[in-house]
């Protein structure tokens, strides 16, 4: 029996893409991802998700992911109310990943508040049969989801590195960290606008550019 993990990474930054991936191998070789000190990306170091993603993708049957652009979610959080339709848009994204690993079970973490319904927004959108388990904190709980987040971790930091590296120092890309802030505040003070690489749609982010205009206001 094929087994896949499927997890998102970035879905509350301000900048970069959210990743989507998942992961897929032979039940019988999940032992291997055991063996290999795979854990929830969140508790590694980026040297060591990089280190494991190598050995993951070497383990398993398969990776795939789906890197979303800014301007996709930006575009879906418009039309709706953000946090539901955010979800509709992550469930069918892992509907795409699953269908292009072809597992006979798949173990996901729930971006939805009701995991339920989550896993029924995934099958909606798959046309072939497959076994959903829709959990939160699956990454804590399922190697194989834990595999999932650290490919989906890797990839996001690999985009926001080549933002860094073509930007400047824009942080990690969450509102939270001072230094993704300051680049806010510092890019919309200067040109206006934001790049494309921000999510315009984001509360965090029309605060701040509010804050500017009105401060240029004053000044003017």
């Amino acid at each position: 029996m094929r087994v896949a993990g499927v997890d998102d990474a970035g879905r509350g930054s301000v900048i970069g893409p959210l990743v989507i991936a998942g992961v897929l191998i032979e039940k019988e070789n999940l032992h291997r991802l055991v063996d290999l000190g795979v854990k929830d990306s969140k508790l590694l170091s980026p040297h060591k998700r990089e280190r494991l993603a190598k050995e993951i993708r070497n383990t398993a049957l398969r990776c795939h992911f789906i890197a979303l652009s800014t301007s996709e979610i930006d575009k879906v959080v418009e039309t709706g109310r953000k946090l539901r339709r955010l979800n509709h848009l992550e469930a069918r994204t892992m509907a795409e990943v699953i269908a292009a690993l072809k597992p006979e079970i798949a173990y996901v973490d729930a971006s939805d508040v009701l995991a339920e319904r989550f896993k029924q927004h995934i099958l909606e959108n798959l046309s072939f049969e497959v076994q959903i388990v829709s959990e939160h904190k699956a990454d804590a709980k399922y190697p194989i989801v834990s595999a999932a987040s650290i490919i989906a971790k890797v990839e996001r930091d690999k985009a926001i590195r080549e933002l860094r590296e073509k930007y400047g120092d824009l942080g990690s890309g969450y509102i939270t960290d001072p230094k993704t802030k300051e680049f806010l505040k510092s890019w919309i003070q200067k040109f206006g606008f934001y790049p494309e690489f921000v999510r315009k749609s984001w509360k965090p982010a029309k605060r701040l550019k509010s804050e500017a205009e009105a401060k240029q206001t004053r000044l003017s």
